[in-house]
């Protein structure tokens, strides 16, 4: 069972940038489908990306294309989310996920979330 931490969260002014990292163990990230969620308070969850298990596309939100950036570095078994043009809307906490199914497509996990979570890393966009 992969656990999954984030790091990288804090306070930014708008228009900075932040870059969220997310480190696996107990399991291989690159066999897993892999996204970023956030939640608002006062807000539903919200898919930011995901990478599928095998088209290796990578798909985003509409408020955040343009914006943020998705990657892995499958050798250190991490994530990555960068966030750039940060607004105040932005302000969420920030969670990774991965699900083993293969199953599903990008569009289905973005709204159904994923099996394993980690527990978040707070972005606050604010002057």
């Amino acid at each position: 069972q992969v656990q999954l931490a984030e790091t990288g969260g804090g306070l930014v002014q708008p228009g900075g940038s932040l870059r969220l990292s997310c480190q696996g163990s107990g399991g291989t990230l690159a066999y897993y489908v892999v996204g970023w969620f956030r939640q608002a308070p006062g807000k539903e969850r919200e898919g930011v990306a995901c990478i599928n298990l095998y088209d290796t596309n990578t798909y985003y939100a509409d408020s955040v294309k343009g914006r943020f950036t998705f990657s892995r570095d499958n050798a250190k078994n991490t994530l990555y989310l960068d966030l750039n043009s940060l607004k105040p809307d932005d302000t969420a906490v920030y969670y990774c996920a991965a699900d083993g199914r293969e199953t599903h497509n990008c569009d289905y996990y973005l709204n159904a979330g994923m099996d394993y979570w980690g527990k978040g890393t707070l972005v606050n966009v604010s002057n």
